[in-house]
């Protein structure tokens, strides 16, 4: 019998994404996440009973549909939820992007990345650009932030700068949370090495998926959390700057 083709879950897919990676993208929502970060924009993304099931051939022919917008850098961007968790799944979307000549890019908080997991290292082997999401830089407070462990997003940033992939770093600025100044410099102490982060966005927090949270029946943690100041949002861009 012929083999069922792998599938992912699917949330939702935009088809002229400018900021998750470079040029214009055709991204990829997935469900399911490994965090539950207190102020998620996407929370529609964490279970998965709504997912649409779809293979790699699918996705594909529905974004190329697009590829004469992209321009020489534009490709296509996973993003989630966490493009970790179906990591089998996205190395074979990657895969055939790379028999077509398609730039690939990962938008991913690292949470379960471990260099024991097989379907893990062959996806970022097959990722042309890694969006990586550094929390908190501090693993109390980051367990306190999104729920989860520190350490496999830390080691998930070392094997990338081992293996030469190229990185654009997000750091989200959320006031009286992530804009310690103390914990900025901390932050760029352990990304300066790193010389394989091509650059460093630092993101303002919003509230806009707020209406999410409370259509899914969740009380929005960070209530009454205003987004930060533009002189707070230089002052870290100064502190996290490139070399």
């Amino acid at each position: 019998m012929p083999q069922e083709p792998l599938t992912g879950l699917v949330h939702s897919c935009e088809t002229f994404g400018a900021a998750d990676g470079p040029g214009v993208r055709f991204i990829v929502f997935l469900h399911g996440c490994c965090f539950r970060c207190r102020y998620c924009h996407n929370p529609d993304t964490w279970a998965s009973e709504a997912a649409e099931k779809l293979p790699a051939d699918a996705i594909l022919a529905r974004a190329l549909r697009y590829r004469a917008y992209w321009g020489e850098k534009g490709g296509i961007t996973v993003s989630g939820g966490e493009p970790m968790l179906q990591a089998r799944f996205v190395a074979e979307l990657f895969a055939q992007c790379r028999e077509l000549g398609v730039d690939t890019c990962i938008d991913t908080c690292a949470g379960v990345f471990s260099r024991s997991d097989k379907d893990i290292l062959r996806l970022l082997d097959l990722t042309d650009t890694v969006l990586l999401d550094i929390k908190h830089i501090d693993p109390e407070r980051h367990r306190e932030l999104t729920g989860g462990e520190l350490e496999p997003v830390l080691d998930c940033a070392r094997y990338l700068h081992e293996t030469g992939k190229r990185v654009w770093l997000r750091h989200v600025l959320v006031p009286g949370w992530t804009d310690g100044q103390d914990e900025l410099r901390k932050l760029a102490e352990f990304v300066r090495p790193l010389d394989n982060i091509e650059r460093v966005d630092v993101l303002p927090y919003h509230a806009f998926g707020v209406d999410k949270w409370r259509r899914l029946g969740l009380a929005y943690p960070l209530e009454g959390v205003e987004p930060p100041t533009e002189a707070s949002l230089a002052a870290a861009r100064q502190i996290l700057a490139r070399p």
